[in-house]
């Protein structure tokens, strides 16, 4: 089987409503956490935003949801220039390793550099493999920042 025998014909665009349920479950299926009130306000925060996107991918049926992105622009924290960052990317665990996160990322990019970013980054645990496995594979590496961090108890 070559890479175009695994790719589904899908399509991307921005999360509705309607999404919401779906998006919550595909989460809580990759988590292990139900996140209704995180993701209520992702799709209130992130909807018909410059700047602020939560982009879907779904197959031929509409409303079949198969993967979603978030991610937004921001800038001049700690003198950083304008850049991307991706909060949360999930694929159905029934169609993985299809290339719907490499397009699902792909388009992230794309409308980051349309807000006028010139770089994208991210942040994960150091013990999940799967995700800096993709990440790294879409060309990401460590960064100029350093993550630090403080118990408040």
């Amino acid at each position: 089987m070559n890479t175009q025998d695994r790719i589904l014909q899908i399509s991307l665009r921005p999360a509705v409503v309607s999404d919401l349920e779906k998006i919550i479950e595909m989460d809580a299926k990759v988590t292990g956490l139900a996140k209704k009130e995180y993701w209520e306000d992702r799709l209130n925060r992130f909807s018909e935003r410059d700047g602020r996107h939560l982009i879907i991918a779904e197959s031929s049926t509409p409303g079949d949801v198969l993967g979603f992105i978030v991610g937004e622009v921001r800038a001049w924290e700690f003198g950083s220039h304008p850049c991307g960052w991706i909060f949360a990317i999930g694929v159905s665990l029934d169609h993985r390793v299809q290339g719907i996160g490499e397009k699902l990322f792909d388009a992230m990019c794309d409308a980051f550099k349309a807000d006028g970013a010139n770089s994208v980054r991210t942040m994960i645990a150091r013990h999940d493999q799967l995700n800096m496995s993709f990440f790294r594979s879409q060309g990401m590496m460590g960064g100029p920042f350093i993550e630090l961090e403080k118990p408040l108890d």
